[in-house]
């Protein structure tokens, strides 16, 4: 058992009900025998067709398309390259249309059944891992949330543990002080827990491990949030429902919504989510079926099957020494499907919502730590007895950071063609080395390359805004017609702007995973680091010189002016990096840009959660004096 520090005040913990948690081979298969058989949806196959089928044939339909272009006068060896990464890109984009086209489909069809009969109550326990936090923001999150369901009423009992790692002697009293406020704040009986490890074994795996083989028998389900995780009663409770009707799931995944940013940069991540992310999470659960994914929060978790069947073991890294798996949530969801248990993702359930990155730079931080564990994941595809839909999710994670040097390659090679004959692309024949010639590509449109790649990028979002008033979400819920159009233009101008750089930033994440550069485990800053010029210019100086080398390119013709929206973004990176943490409450003519539905009417419990984050602080800043 890892060593935990005295509890703050007494009952801090319930009793012991331990529970074992076996270490999964990964070699050999599993079959849980407590796993319950279930029969598959006979139309899953169908949706999976619907979404895969026109990716492959439009794919192959576009490889024809540029083979053709590029045949005139026979295919060289850089013309192939390029072809190659072109149809390397273009699957993933069409695979994300097919998937939001029977996201449209499924969610026109999908009728929202309520659940007959009695349904047997759960114990369920919502965990709360925490690193560093602000303790004003979770326990204010946390008190928020139990708040919420005391009126409800509900048969299922709900416990709240919040699970701290926390290295820093301050913020562990701040947090202890912040708990005996919980729980005052709450009734007698109200069930609120908290305990620290002095050590951070196993990271987030072994603090959610330790609650298990400690307490974990006492409960049939857990909730995993994260530290800025909030949920409604009304979503807790349907995760529960969902799990007590269904005893062959041992994980339901809801879709949490971004909310709470009101930097420029987290605006357009919420504006994004909001606009169309319905479609791509209703065709995400159309095609997943029983073998959906974990993200790793927002989730409800049969507690004795994950305890059974998703006990993780350290892996060989891609250096080839032992480590721990990072991006544990993708695994334990294959672990768990391996077993015989479904897993489930369900975008229906609202009342779900988690921040996002505030700033340019917080999110390549951030994404510097997917990296690693996603590409992490290559070497797990051969795990024994894994769905195919589960191997294909951990290779659909460690391409969704591949794709960026992909993209990065194509960007060379188009620079590198420049202008035709004034390419700086040489070569020296066989017949006379000592003579440059300039090897002639076919004459592929470089205004129809370029209305291609952002056509790719656009795509989606237009197809998410014409579809929106077939859902429940209106455009007068955007703040009316005019100001949704607005936002609308704007977010696709700021994705513009910042692909190139985040590009970038994913290749560099991915070439510091390669060589071995592991990624710093800290608290996320969550309301927008303050990065001071000099910061931000030495976090974008990859970025700012190759931008500035594209342009002196196109200045001396040997590179494509095609490509100067690209070096435009580029060599601004730094400006806009900066922008990137403008808040927007503070401009009243930017106000309401890029608001989503939840900014102008904001949902009860993200009320109740500002109210009690408020009152946390406030205890935090002026503690009660003791009585003597």
């Amino acid at each position: 058992m890892d060593s935990l520090t005295p509890f703050p005040v007494a009952g801090a913990m319930p009793p012991h009900s331990p529970l074992d948690n076996p270490v999964q081979d990964l070699w050999r298969a599993f079959h849980d025998p407590n796993a319950p058989g279930w029969q598959r949806a006979s139309h899953i196959w169908r949706r999976r067709a619907a979404a895969f089928l026109p990716a492959v044939l439009t794919t192959g339909v576009l490889a024809w398309v540029f083979a053709d272009w590029l045949s005139t006068g026979g295919i060289w060896w850089l013309e192939w390259v390029l072809l190659a990464l072109v149809v390397m890109t273009f699957f993933w984009i069409a695979l994300a249309l097919g998937t939001a086209t029977l996201g449209l489909f499924c969610y026109i069809q999908r009728k929202r059944s309520r659940r007959r009969g009695d349904l047997t109550p759960l114990r369920v326990a919502l965990l709360v891992p925490i690193y560093n936090e602000d303790p004003a923001e979770v326990f204010g999150n946390a008190c928020a949330m139990m708040s919420a369901l005391r009126p409800t009423r509900s048969s299922h009992r709900f416990e709240l543990f919040v699970l701290s790692d926390t290295q820093d002697a301050a913020i562990a009293m701040a947090e202890q002080q912040a708990f005996e406020t919980l729980r005052a704040a709450q009734p007698m009986d109200g069930a609120v827990w908290y305990r620290r490890r002095v050590q951070n074994i196993g990271r987030k795996v072994g603090n959610v491990g330790q609650w298990l083989a400690n307490w974990g028998a006492a409960y049939e389900a857990m909730i995993v949030l994260d530290a800025d995780s909030l949920m409604s009663a009304e979503a807790l409770i349907a995760l529960s429902d969902e799990m007590a009707a269904d005893p062959s799931v041992g994980l339901i995944q809801s879709a949490p919504m971004v909310i709470g940013s009101d930097t420029l940069f987290g605006r357009m991540q919420q504006f994004s989510a909001a606009v169309y992310g319905t479609l791509l999470s209703e065709g995400l659960a159309g095609w997943t079926g029983s073998e959906g994914n974990y993200w790793g929060h927002n989730a409800i978790l049969r507690t004795r099957a994950f305890a059974d069947c998703a006990g993780l073991p350290r892996m060989p890294s891609l250096r080839g020494t032992g480590g721990l798996i990072l991006s544990h949530d993708f695994v334990e969801a294959g672990l768990l499907r391996r077993a015989g248990w479904a897993v489930r993702f369900m975008p229906f359930i609202a009342g779900s919502y988690e921040e996002p990155p505030a700033t340019l730079i917080d999110y390549a931080l951030r994404d510097r730590r997917w990296c690693h564990g996603n590409l992490q994941h290559l070497s797990l595809l051969g795990v024994r007895g894994f769905h195919a839909v589960s191997r294909f999710h951990l290779f659909h994670g460690a391409m969704s950071y591949l794709l960026s040097p992909v993209w990065f390659s194509l960007l060379v090679i188009w620079a590198l063609h420049g202008n035709g004959p004034d390419s700086v692309i040489r070569y020296f024949s066989d017949e006379n080395p000592l003579y440059p010639i300039w090897p002639e590509m076919s004459r592929v449109s470089s205004v129809l390359i370029l209305l291609f790649m952002y056509g790719m990028l656009l795509a989606p979002k237009l197809m998410g805004a014409l579809a929106l008033g077939l859902t429940d979400v209106r455009i007068v819920r955007f703040g009316g017609t005019a100001r949704f159009v607005l936002s609308l233009f704007t977010e696709i101008l700021l994705s513009v702007l910042f692909a190139p750089i985040m590009m970038f930033q994913q290749v560099v994440a991915v070439l510091r995973t390669v060589i071995g550069i592991r990624p710093i485990w800290s608290p996320q800053a969550r309301k927008g680091g303050d990065y001071s010029a000099w910061t931000v210019l030495k976090f974008h100086a990859l970025e700012t010189v190759s931008g500035s080398l594209l342009m002196l390119g196109m200045a001396a013709g040997v590179v494509s002016v095609w490509l100067l929206p690209i070096a435009t973004s580029l060599i601004a990176a730094v400006p806009l990096s900066m922008l990137s943490g403008s808040r927007l409450s503070e401009r009243p003519l930017l106000r309401h840009l890029m608001a989503t539905p939840d900014m102008f009417t904001p949902p009860a419990i993200l009320d109740l959660a500002r109210l009690n984050r408020n009152l946390f602080r406030t205890v935090q800043q002026h503690p009660p004096i003791a009585a003597e």
